[in-house]
């Protein structure tokens, strides 16, 4: 096991509990396809919230949301649309797409951005 996986791990742990406690629940975590995964993937009220975690060790990271280039942004529409055929039941729902940013260098800060992308 590859300390880069057990970061990612505890990083979408530690996202999901923040995320909860902002009254999110839960639908799927770590949804995979053939042509990519969903970390995680909540409800928040009526809309379906597709949710990309970005861990990062050092402070000069520069920034989780410009990790998310054009290409992985597609990755995750076309995940995200592969999801909603698959579950039918939340396609009729408004869905956005969010980013839990995690840095751990020193102090662990997370950041949530909502609306991060559009589709």
């Amino acid at each position: 096991m590859s300390a880069h996986n057990d970061l990612g791990r505890a990083s979408e742990q530690a996202a999901r509990q923040h995320l909860e406690r902002s009254g999110l629940k839960l639908i799927e975590q770590n949804w995979s396809c053939r042509r990519g995964e969903l970390d995680l993937v909540m409800l928040d009220g009526d809309t379906v919230v597709f949710v990309e975690v970005r861990a990062r060790r050092h402070s000069a990271w520069g920034g989780a949301l410009e990790s998310i280039d054009a290409r992985k942004r597609g990755k995750l529409v076309i995940a995200a649309e592969l999801f909603l055929q698959q579950h039918s039941r939340w396609a009729r729902y408004p869905c956005r797409f969010d980013v839990v940013a995690i840095s751990t260098d020193g102090a662990t800060r997370l950041d949530w951005i909502k609306n991060a992308f559009d589709a």
